[in-house]
């Protein structure tokens, strides 16, 4: 998860023991005796059960408790004891989603018992012990994950598309889980005479509480895991629409100066920024940082200050004809809110191929991941794209592939590109750039894509290339369409226009200024609607604009909050 940069592999896990499993002294205990209710298990009694218990923290008093992987499948697996001044609970917890593991009590057992709510308190009052408390959780995720135990089971043939994607949408979201192949590993063999999965049935995927199912949505995905929980029906301070670097800035600020925060996110926390490889001009990572593992840190730091994050939630229709502000997600659940933030970002753009759907996730792929790199370890890809997502990808996949083919419509990477990244590409002799060129074709089969044609739009000369990856990092459109029904002003290009320039043709419209409506500088053309980060017109497209946008617009939300009616319902 957030520390994936540090903890590459469980050696390392193993060096830092201490972090993971700290022993917390009897003063400390002492001290978190405010938060908790003291409890007594019996020998035996299963105190936690994977995909099912809810649960704060639980700290060992008296006796131990025995920690076991278990996935919906029934296997169990040792992982660890707690006994006393250890604790249970891992980074789910801090908003009181399921366990991902089995908790018994190996003999009669005194524990004190932490809500998620009061975990997160004790965590900001108790700041020294609330580090090491939030870094403990953090570590027994990346555990989970470098060990594939616990949460999913999926089961599908290798190489399978839907499987491909399902993978992505768990690992970007910090998830764990295991992969079986019907065709060597016998339970999954078994699984498919029972269920007899169909051609377009795979994966299936086996959830933590034992429930099958056959090639699921994202959504229902995330309802299986707790990722996407019950949404509580109730009047929202901020909602904030986008878990990107932006988003997740306001939903920090905003719930760290108290205000209650639903933020929503149509795939993964982090946005496009978190399929960067490596940024290295992010203020205060001197030797950079991944963009997951950045996002990471902002996902656990949401959760902390009592953010409810809804993943996957896309917002399909903002309504804001009356009051409160209501924003649409898709299933057709609405939330109320005092303030909309919108943060939702850009969608990827397409090239006008007529087949390009046919192999996406077969070969195309929007993100370079380190699942995508492992598919084309010693291959030669194609990339296309100037911008610096495109240079951290070519860079990224440089390291994996035999030589990285970039392509792009320019005369060269300067006007897009910072400078280091030009550098970083001119000293890889992996990296081919192509310029004045663009994608024309693309052939495969069954298995996938297999070709690549190109042509120079000097000469017009045609060439093909016979590679089965290709990236494509061309820029973005913005997310804005889910809009219209709500009349919020936007740019030529569609990007949302915030501050004067929200109001400007009504300025104009005016005898004088001061009878024209106010707007904050973040503020949409419509009054407690904010847009920030990649979607705003005229915002700067780089990470640490779209967080101090984040940062920002809380001050300016409070402002509005201000001049609501007390009697507002």
């Amino acid at each position: 998860m957030s520390d994936t940069e540090v903890i590459s592999t469980p050696s390392s896990l193993e060096s830092r023991r201490h972090q993971f499993n700290p022993v917390l002294t009897a003063q400390e205990i002492k001290r978190l005796h405010r938060f908790g209710t003291v409890r007594q298990y019996a020998r035996g009694v299963r105190i936690l059960e994977a995909g099912h218990t809810c649960f704060g923290m639980l700290v060992t008093l008296k006796g131990t408790i025995t920690i076991c992987k278990y996935d919906g499948l029934g296997n169990s697996e040792f992982l660890t004891e707690h006994g006393p001044g250890e604790f249970t609970a891992e980074v789910s917890q801090l908003s009181g989603r399921p366990s991902l593991v089995n908790a018994t009590a190996q003999d009669d057992v005194e524990v004190l018992e932490v809500s998620p709510e009061n975990l997160r308190a004790l965590v900001i009052a108790e700041a020294e012990l609330g580090e090491r408390i939030v870094r403990a959780l953090i570590l027994r995720r990346v555990g989970l994950l470098e060990s594939e135990g616990g949460g999913l089971l999926l089961v599908a043939p290798p190489g399978n598309a839907a499987l491909f994607h399902l993978q992505s949408f768990l690992r970007s979201n910090g998830y764990p889980y295991r992969i079986l192949d019907p065709k060597s590993d016998e339970q999954a063999q078994a699984l498919c005479e029972y269920y007899q999965p169909g051609p377009d049935d795979w994966p299936l995927v086996v959830c933590p509480d034992g429930v099958v199912k056959k090639n699921p949505s994202n959504a229902e995905v995330g309802y299986c895991i707790g990722l996407l929980p019950e949404i509580e029906d109730k009047l929202w301070d901020v909602v904030v629409v986008g878990a990107g670097p932006a988003g997740l800035a306001t939903s920090v600020y905003a719930g760290s100066e108290g205000l209650s925060v639903l933020a929503l996110e149509q795939r993964a926390y982090g946005g496009q920024a978190a399929a960067s490889a490596r940024i290295e001009n992010y203020l205060g990572f001197p030797t950079g940082i991944s963009g997951g593992a950045l996002a990471g840190r902002a996902f656990v730091q949401a959760q902390k200050f009592g953010v409810e994050v809804a993943i996957p939630a896309p917002a399909t229709r903002l309504l804001c004809d009356s009051w409160p502000l209501r924003v649409e997600i898709d299933g057709g659940q609405v939330v109320r809110a005092k303030s909309v933030v919108l943060a939702s970002g850009a969608r990827y753009k397409r090239p006008d191929l007529p087949n390009i759907s046919e192999f996406e996730g077969r070969g195309i792929y929007f993100w370079a991941s380190p699942i995508e790199a492992k598919l084309c370890k010693s291959e030669e890809v194609v990339l296309v794209g100037g911008g610096n997502s495109a240079g951290q990808a070519a860079v990224f996949l440089a390291s994996h592939a035999a030589k990285v083919h970039m392509v792009i419509r320019g005369d060269g990477l300067k006007a897009t590109m910072s400078t280091y990244l030009i550098d970083r590409i001119k000293a890889m002799p992996n990296i081919e750039l192509h310029t004045h060129t663009e994608i024309v074709a693309l052939e495969g089969n069954d298995d996938g894509l297999s070709r690549v044609t190109f042509r120079c739009k000097d000469t017009g000369e045609v060439d093909s290339c016979d590679v089965c990856r290709l990236f494509l990092f061309i820029g973005a459109d913005p997310n804005t369409a889910w809009l219209a029904d709500c009349g919020v002003e936007v740019d030529a290009q569609g990007f949302i226009r915030t501050g004067f320039d929200a109001i400007k043709d009504q300025c104009r419209a005016k005898m004088t200024l001061a009878d024209a409506p106010q707007r904050a500088p973040l503020e949409t053309s419509v009054p407690g609607v904010f847009a920030i980060g990649d979607v705003r017109s005229g915002s700067t497209k780089r990470v640490a604009a779209g967080v101090g946008e984040g940062a920002a617009v809380v001050s300016q939300i409070h402002a509005f909050l201000a001049q609501l009616p007390v009697t507002a319902p």
